[in-house]
């Protein structure tokens, strides 16, 4: 008969499950993951961040050979056509061979994957599929889902979430993008550069809510350029099928008059929920918030003993990096060691073209907690690989205190912003200053030579502006 009892069970196998199951067991505990879906992976590796950047990438390619960019360098092409279903089978192609990787860590480990939906019997039991498991610790680590949108009724053909929007066989004529968030714009990309026209309508008056101002205005600015309409200060109230097409009830967000917008195609992108309905919390005595997050301390315990929480069912942003580092963290933490994620100095990134990246605090967020503060801004149009590239949209931005002139937010967008990003987290997680990152000497030509001018500008003296 097959042990039922563990050191550790961990449920769900996203980024921060299927890391934290890998990590316990490393550190000599018998460990179990949980999880429903035919492959491991979650919602990122199946159907949001892995799957995305694969269309992401492919789309690119097709707008440039398409629109005459490769013209531009003296590559010429003639008769490019669109193989949709090549594009989709490379993304497959992707999923498949990373889901199968981390089923093979699994064994590698000798992590045991118990197939099924968890739910709480109690404090230190859970039923997955009639089979009842025990264990000294718990980590629930089941992610999140897309937020639904009253009014509007997903069918996954013509009104679509993220998944969906993944899954499309046809280039839609006109997609209407709700939500003006990271999701939405990298999914929008997608499908503008194939040739859908793309609406974006968001509440709120600019794009990427909680992102630095100065790179909302350049996002909004850059992306017009490519084409992406706006509606913004608007919300949707209602979204009908009409045969081919949906018709859409949109009223302005302070109030008005309400009118319709004709689309092909309808992306619901307004944010994601925890995933904490269904595991029978209640049994455990585990309690949610009022948004349906698990609260937890600085160590990821809930307030049950034995039974932590980490990832999109906890306060803080939904990121997939996060989650895994706060896997890490938490399992090193019920090996008796010391784990530690420092959530000041999380990097997010958007997948357009150019990509928008930042880590630490806004200028206004930084502004609000320590009042003064120094801003150092360098254009990529100043910066020589970006300008030979022909990628000059965009800048790097640092934020400093003025007092101790300690790195306190980077923020930028540029063509390998997701990338020059990484830098910019470890200085903040040394406690860099901006003299620190200015005075390292970065290879030339490279795009990250605009964070080094960045960081010059915070005093007044960038070189190549």
């Amino acid at each position: 008969m097959a042990d039922t009892n563990f050191d550790v069970i961990v449920i769900g196998a996203g980024p921060g499950g299927y890391v934290a199951a890998i990590r316990a067991a490393q550190l000599g505990l018998k460990t179990a993951c949980v999880e429903s879906r035919e492959t491991l992976g979650g919602t990122c590796l199946n159907v949001g961040c892995i799957p995305s950047k694969a269309l992401l990438h492919a789309s690119e390619l097709f707008e440039e050979a398409n629109h005459g960019v490769l013209a531009k360098w003296g590559v010429k092409t003639s008769g490019v056509e669109l193989d949709l279903g090549a594009m989709h089978a490379g993304r497959q192609e992707a999923i498949k061979g990373l889901t199968g990787g981390i089923e093979f860590l699994f064994k590698k480990n000798k992590v045991e994957w118990l197939k099924g939906h968890a739910k709480f019997t109690g404090a230190n039991s859970i039923d997955v599929a009639g089979a009842s498991y025990t264990a000294k610790n718990f980590i629930i680590a089941t992610g999140s889902s897309v937020t639904p949108l009253p009014g509007v009724e997903i069918d996954q053909e013509r009104i679509v979430d993220s998944t969906g929007a993944l899954e499309l066989g046809e280039v839609p004529e006109h997609l209407v993008v709700i939500g003006g968030g990271v999701i939405g714009l990298e999914l929008g990309s997608v499908w503008r550069r194939l040739g859908a026209q793309v609406t974006v309508v968001e509440f709120l008056d600019q794009i990427l809510p909680g992102m630095d101002g100065d790179v909302r205005k350049e996002a909004n600015k850059i992306f017009k350029k490519q084409g992406f309409a706006y509606r913004l200060g608007t919300k949707v109230t209602k979204a009908e099928k009409n045969g081919a097409g949906v018709t859409l009830t949109v009223e302005p967000a302070k109030g008005g008059a309400a009118e319709t917008i004709e689309a092909s195609h309808v992306l619901v992108s307004i944010g994601r929920r925890p995933n904490t309905d269904g595991l029978d919390l209640e049994k455990a005595g585990v309690k949610v918030n009022n948004r349906g997050q698990i609260e937890v301390d600085h160590d990821f315990r809930t307030g049950v003993s034995g039974i932590y929480a980490i990832g999109d069912v906890t306060p803080g942003p939904m990121l997939a990096h996060k989650a895994e580092d706060e896997g890490i963290a938490c399992a090193e933490v019920i090996a008796g060691q010391i784990g530690i994620v420092n959530h000041d100095v999380i990097p997010s990134v958007v997948y357009t073209m150019p990509e928008i990246a930042g880590v630490g605090l806004t200028e206004e967020d930084a502004k609000a907690k320590y009042g003064d503060v120094k801003v150092g801004k360098f254009p990529m149009l100043g910066n020589s690989r970006a300008k030979t590239n022909r990628e000059p949209d965009g800048f790097v931005k640092v934020i400093a205190d003025a007092k101790s002139d300690r790195v306190l937010g980077v923020w930028m967008v540029a063509s390998v912003a997701g990338t020059m990003i990484g830098q910019a987290a470890q200085a903040m997680e040394f406690g860099a200053t901006s003299e620190d990152i200015a005075y390292t000497c970065h290879a030339h030509p490279t795009h990250s030579e605009a964070l080094k001018e960045a960081a010059m500008a915070v005093n007044g003296k960038p070189i190549h502006v």
